[in-house]
């Protein structure tokens, strides 16, 4: 049960932060798109989600025998979306092409966390309590990030045709139909009848305020992975080392997750996740001191940015399941918001940054000024960093009594 938990998460994960991480590139360097149309059209995807996050938590909630069914969509919709997006790219009309496949992706996405993230009380009886269950699901949660963000790069030292991104499709819709067949036993287990959500009962259990920790909390780390190339490429000039950090980056998350597992039910969650932010701004400063061709500097940044992130991704999903669970809420609409708001910081980043740094005369891999290189630096580790002290002010307002189990 236990390795079915990480193979679905690590296919979701390629929808989430590589996606970001790579889209920027992709979009100006393989479609000829600007960064202002593509905030626009992130924008645009986010109005839908706000629609459609919730209302397919109430869909996962109202009919819970169709779970595998909803399963199966959702793997097959992010395969399809995926070769859209990547693989197969019309001569003409690839604007709205582009648009659709983003769109078919982000609600595959969306239905698959909502029902993943929604059957965790359920899943956790079977995988020795929530913060266990935490443990092997963003387990494989960063095993996807690796897989998904160092993916085109290695395709093409593998003989990939151009940037890699046409195979990239081809190879991240094979995860998913692995997924699909591999985690079929995960849906068959019965969930706990639990109550219908409501915005007094979220408020009491605790959930609004972990769903408004979890956003601020989250968008350091969008801004971060939406600049990410921008920063190694221009600002740093080390172009050719772009996929070894985002791997190590990703390789230090993933090594962190059973040591913030453990602080998590022996010391208490909240401090965990406080220790695990006062990190992140470390290495946020260390970022912007960093002067160009740093390679060792920021090797040791991506080491500390990344250890913190394993934190962010056990801790707090746990801790908001723990809270429904004690209340008695029914978990597919609440994962709804969750799932939008993780991806309204995601997107927030993108939309707000990337015309900004437009707007200063920054262009990717162009002759940049200093003037737009010191824009690039300050939106990849100064605001990330004032946001980071004001996520750390939000935790300490979390209840001592956390669940450590």
């Amino acid at each position: 049960m236990k390795w079915r938990v990480s193979t679905y998460a690590l296919m979701l994960a390629a929808a989430g932060l590589p996606l970001y991480i790579h889209l920027p590139r992709y979009a100006t360097g393989e479609l000829g798109m600007n960064l202002a149309t593509l905030g626009v059209i992130l924008a645009g995807i986010r109005v839908m989600d706000f629609a459609q996050d919730p209302a397919l938590g109430w869909l996962v909630d109202r009919y819970p025998r169709y779970k595998s069914a909803f399963a199966t969509s959702a793997a097959l919709g992010m395969a399809l979306g995926f070769v859209m997006l990547y693989t197969l790219r019309p001569e003409g009309g690839g604007l709205w092409w582009f648009i659709a496949a983003l769109g078919l992706v982000f609600t595959s996405y969306s239905l698959g966390t909502v029902l993943f993230y929604g059957q965790s009380a359920a899943l956790a009886a079977q995988t020795d309590g929530l913060m266990h269950l935490a443990g092997y699901r963003e387990a494989g949660t960063l095993g996807g990030i690796i897989l998904a963000a160092s993916a085109p790069a290695v395709l093409v030292m593998l003989g990939a045709t151009g940037s890699g991104y046409a195979a990239f499709g081809v190879l991240l819709a094979s995860v998913c139909l692995i997924a699909l067949w591999v985690s079929r036993p995960l849906w068959r287990v019965s969930a706990p009848a639990h109550a219908p959500l409501s915005l007094a009962e979220l408020r009491a259990s605790g959930g609004l305020g972990l769903l408004a920790l979890a956003f601020v909390n989250a968008l350091p780390v969008a801004i971060t992975s939406t600049l990410f190339l921008f920063f190694v490429e221009d600002r740093l000039g080390l172009p050719d080392l772009a996929g070894p950090f985002l791997i190590l980056f990703f390789v230090a998350a993933g090594l962190s997750v059973p040591v913030w597992t453990r602080a998590a039910t022996h010391h208490g969650a909240a401090r965990s996740l406080i220790a695990a932010m006062c990190l992140a701004i470390l290495a946020f400063i260390g970022a912007a001191l960093l002067p160009a061709g740093a390679a060792i500097g920021f090797a040791l940044i991506c080491l500390g940015s990344g250890a913190a992130l394993g934190a962010d991704m056990v801790i707090l999903p746990a801790l908001f399941a723990g809270a429904l669970d004690r209340a008695g809420l029914q978990a597919g609409r609440a994962f709804g918001l969750w799932s939008f708001a993780a991806k309204l910081a995601l997107a927030s980043a993108a939309i707000l940054l990337l015309p900004l740094l437009e707007m200063s005369g920054y262009r990717p891999g162009a002759d940049n000024s200093e003037a737009a290189l010191m824009a690039l630096t300050l939106g990849y580790a100064v605001l990330p960093c004032l946001i980071k002290c004001a996520a750390i002010a939000l935790a300490l307002q979390l209840p001592r009594e956390e669940v450590h189990a």
